[in-house]
């Protein structure tokens, strides 16, 4: 089997750490894998296949002999290094929102829209936000079925979404709290332990939040489908890992609850948890460090003649990031 040389950058945080991961676990086919890391975190190890590796700093000439670039450190970064790494050679798989919503960049999932990576002139592919790749693994066999006319969404987004800080604040802000101790938040405008913030990303002038936006032009740019109408909340939760959205989806042509369980039953990463009178339905709990989507609450909407509810869980950083870039990896390679 051909083996490939594997640059992660952004190696050192928390997505970075889950691609080197997944990547293990999936037995792909690495010949070398490159952590790179600003000059800051250069030098510190990362563990690769029982092996700690050093990290090195990223640079113009870091991808030399590279065949795939997993990026996952920020917009600037993808900004500036991407088209380096394109023009090097190597395949680009950039978890950032800078080239999301690019024409010239296919936004993939690949359960979804896997034949959009044949036409990448930049050699660059963008993964969706964390939020809207989980949603669309779960809506595409409805969409095949029925159609679907409208969106309405409501996330309950995990702190892991913002990163290590994050993580680490909500720890802090639990002890302090059960300790007694005045609580600081310093990497959300409030506290988020016990809370609920309305509140992911920039505010638009339209009252909409960036984060919520993504979900709206992403899902259409994904389905290729600009008729769909979306609207959408995003909500941060005390949650360290693991994103739950409530879906509500008007169809273009009827279909029973009934019909959409056994659509997703047979859908590809697709893991069906629906009898609440069993108190069965998908937690961050059962979802956290797996692959899968996990669907239930599943009924017809009483309020109008077309509608879907969900509810969808999954682990933002696995199918939200690290999963999602590696599946994409996955299928560029067949083509090489």
């Amino acid at each position: 089997m051909q083996k490939y040389n594997v640059a992660v950058v952004g190696a050192t945080g928390v997505v970075g750490q889950e691609m080197l991961k997944v990547l293990e676990e999936r037995k792909f086919p690495v010949n070398k894998i490159i952590p790179l890391a600003s000059s800051r975190s250069a030098g510190a190890r990362v563990e690769f296949q029982g092996r700690e590796i050093v990290v090195q700093e990223l640079k113009a000439g870091s991808f030399q002999d590279v065949q795939l670039a997993l990026f996952s450190a920020g917009s600037a970064v993808s900004e500036k290094f991407a088209p380096v790494a394109a023009q090097a050679g190597a395949v680009v798989i950039d978890n950032t929102a800078f080239y999301r919503m690019d024409p010239q960049v296919p936004l993939v999932v690949p359960e979804v829209n896997a034949g959009a990576l044949k036409n990448r002139p930049k050699g660059i592919i963008a993964n969706p936000n964390c939020s809207t790749a989980q949603m669309v693994v779960a809506l595409k066999p409805i969409y095949a079925a029925a159609g679907i006319r409208r969106l309405v969404i409501s996330t309950y987004q995990a702190v892991s979404g913002t990163g290590k800080e994050a993580i680490d604040e909500l720890q802090q802000e639990v002890l302090d709290i059960l300790q007694m101790k005045p609580v600081k938040p310093a990497v959300y405008p409030h506290q988020i332990a016990f809370n609920i913030l309305p509140h992911i990303d920039d505010f638009l002038d339209s009252g909409y939040s960036k984060e919520e936006m993504k979900m709206v032009n992403e899902t259409k740019k994904i389905f290729g489908d600009d008729s769909i109408r979306v609207t959408a909340t995003t909500c941060r939760v005390p949650v360290f890992y693991c994103h739950s959205e409530c879906v509500n989806i008007e169809t273009r042509e009827k279909i029973t609850a009934a019909e959409v369980r056994a659509l997703l039953a047979k859908a590809e990463n697709v893991i069906v948890q629906d009898e609440p009178q069993k108190n069965i339905y998908p937690m961050p709990l059962l979802a956290a460090g797996r692959n899968e989507t996990f669907v239930g609450r599943i009924r017809e909407d009483i309020s109008i003649d077309n509608g879907i509810e969900l509810f969808i869980v999954s682990d933002n950083l696995r199918k939200g990031a690290a999963f999602n870039a590696v599946q994409i990896a996955e299928e560029v390679i067949k083509d090489f």
